[in-house]
């Protein structure tokens, strides 16, 4: 069987102007990871659509972390010259337009069968593209599309219970960390003593094949199926008087009408959510967190991850891609020690040892000094955009070279990466050798209108 191919754009030579030619990269060379960087508008979100277009039209799935609100956008790819299709989104899109919606949507509708077609895209790529491939919105803590029971691997026992224990616990463990960072306890399962008489409660309602939601928990605090914990007697480890104060806590938070949100909805179960639908239709979902603070956003990828982390263990080893991960803006989220965010541990151990099972990481950032590089190190793939300080420059050109350019070619690569235009990127494929070169990314099948508002991801969770 023939390794799928990404056509990502044109290609030339780093050195000159070169012969452009049609850019393809094996998927397979994804499965050593992927980096894209480069400053606000230098088409990052497009490079990133571009690539998961690709991904799905080779027939691999997609799991979509979206901090910003634009991959929603995923979703929409009307067929070409469709301009009912197309007419709703450019009224919102372009609200201050004074011409006749008419007129918007048929220039509109040209300009996009046009670009299209001059990157070798037609009618048949589209129409193959919608007929084979489904996106799904997921919108933890909201409604606006489809909701996530965030709480899945507590209060929704796991099969991976009965296969893989330490992955089941990994993930109950973030589970637990997210319950106690919302009633303002400390979630830190090495140190705090409310995480570990919960996560032993859970354990042991889990392994024993019973549920272990909250209620339940709540029950258990008040009457302890335990004696001791540990070496210590459970009073001395947590005395009545503490356990009433965390019981009294976690029923606050579950009588609180804004948290059910976060307990219902589709269960977090990334294999599930990446193999085929009922109609054998390639899957991409997009968790979109934009709408949460930067707290709850943490705390909800770092349980997302952890999830993902464990469902990667339970695969068979593959030296082919089998599913991409995709996180757009992973500032702040996989920081340089000592900061340690939620979201950091998964991350690392995802970039360590996915490869190994066949899934790809990939993530963007428009900050590049605020990046753990000793995480990306093995990456594969990096495609660098426009950089404006010199810092961010210097900063990334040793991950893009890998040390195999000489100190004159290292300045030029700096001197270039000021002065991209907008959806250029110097791409170096450690695969194909340490030589960067350029690329020009291809339009989007799908249409790139910026972030989407929580009406319009309601129309698209309603149209799925």
């Amino acid at each position: 069987m023939a390794t799928p191919t990404l056509y990502l754009g044109l290609g030339r030579r780093l050195d000159g102007p070169g012969t452009s030619h049609k850019r393809l990269v094996p998927a397979r060379h994804l499965v050593t990871h992927g980096v894209v960087v480069g400053m606000t508008g230098s088409g990052k979100t497009g490079l990133l659509a571009v690539t998961l277009e690709e991904a799905l039209r080779a027939g691999i799935p997609a799991l979509v972390i979206d901090v910003k609100g634009d991959l929603p956008n995923l979703a929409l790819a009307p067929p070409l010259g469709d301009a009912e299709a197309l007419a709703p989104w450019l009224e919102e899109a372009d609200g201050d337009d004074e011409r006749p919606l008419g007129d918007r949507v048929a220039e509109a509708v040209g300009a996009r069968d046009r670009a299209l077609t001059a990157w070798g895209l037609g009618g048949s790529e589209v129409e193959a593209f919608r007929a084979r491939t489904r996106v799904r919105v997921l919108t933890p803590g909201s409604t606006a599309g489809e909701p996530l029971h965030v709480l899945s691997s507590l209060e929704r026992r796991s099969p991976l219970w009965d296969v893989d224990p330490e992955s089941a616990r990994a993930a109950l463990s973030a589970a637990v960390s997210l319950v106690l960072r919302l009633v303002g306890r400390d979630p830190e399962p090495a140190r705090s003593r409310d995480h570990v008489l919960l996560a032993v409660l859970a354990e042991r309602r889990l392994r024993g094949g019973q549920s272990a939601d909250l209620a339940s928990l709540l029950a258990d605090l008040e009457r302890p199926p335990i004696d001791e914990l540990g070496a210590l007697p459970l009073e001395t480890f947590l005395p009545r008087s503490e356990r009433r104060s965390l019981s009294v806590a976690l029923n606050t938070l579950l009588a609180s009408p804004t948290f059910e949100t976060w307990r219902q909805g589709a269960t977090l179960d990334v294999g599930a959510w990446l193999a085929p639908d009922a109609e054998g239709r390639t899957q991409a979902v997009v968790v979109s967190v934009a709408h949460l603070d930067d707290e709850e956003r943490a705390l909800v990828l770092g349980v997302l991850l952890e999830e993902t982390l464990a469902w990667v263990r339970s695969l068979p080893g593959s030296q082919q891609l089998r599913a991409l991960v995709v996180f757009d803006e992973v500032y702040g989220f996989l920081p340089p020690h000592p900061a340690n965010p939620p979201t950091k541990r998964p991350l690392v151990a995802l970039m360590k040892q996915a490869r190994a099972f066949g899934v790809g990481v990939v993530v963007a950032t428009q900050n590049p000094m605020d990046l753990d590089y000793r995480a990306l190190g093995n990456a594969g793939v990096w495609c660098v955009g426009r950089l404006q300080t010199d810092a961010d420059r210097a900063r990334v050109v040793d991950g893009l070279t890998g040390g195999g350019v000489d100190r004159q070619a290292t300045r030029k690569l700096v001197d270039t990466l000021g002065r991209l235009a907008p959806r250029w990127f110097v791409l170096r494929d450690a695969h194909d050798g340490d030589e960067p070169g350029l690329l020009q990314v291809r339009s989007t099948i799908t249409l790139l209108r910026g972030p989407m508002t929580r009406g319009e991801m309601r129309r698209v969770a309603g149209a799925a």
